[in-house]
């Protein structure tokens, strides 16, 4: 991890504490429970959270939606999080289309699946036209 990886010390914090609540957890819980387990844990660990948070999407100019991600860390990184067996390739093209569509540059995909934590950390840099 050099000087340019971003948000270093939050995506620390994000993986320990994903696997702080699978360590503890393990992976045959819903969502809600993991969403409120991690969002303590993430809080444990200095980091400001909002759950549920409403985002528009727009599509030239004109919103069409709202996405509503399970939590942002620190008003700019995106987590998502899954509870199934493994993470499908549709599973993480959605992710990143939602991601896409934000203003933000960072994004967790997070499944904690009943074999074993998946955690796919993403990067959105490429210049979005303005909303």
């Amino acid at each position: 991890m050099g000087d340019d990886f971003l948000y270093k010390e939050e995506s620390y914090k994000i993986n320990g504490a994903c696997f702080e609540v699978y360590k503890n957890l393990g992976g045959d819980f819903k969502e809600i429970m993991i969403n409120k387990a991690l969002a303590q844990e993430l809080h444990n660990r200095g980091l400001t959270i909002e759950n549920q948070k409403r985002i528009n999407i727009f599509y030239k100019g004109k919103k069409v939606g709202v996405y509503i991600p399970d939590i942002i860390v620190n008003g700019v990184i995106i987590v998502e999080l899954k509870a199934k067996p493994f993470l499908t390739p549709s599973d993480e093209r959605q992710f990143w289309h939602y991601f896409k569509a934000t203003e933000y540059k960072l994004g967790f995909l997070v499944n904690f699946g009943s074999r074993k934590l998946e955690i796919k950390r993403r990067v959105y840099d490429k210049a979005r036209p303005s909303h």
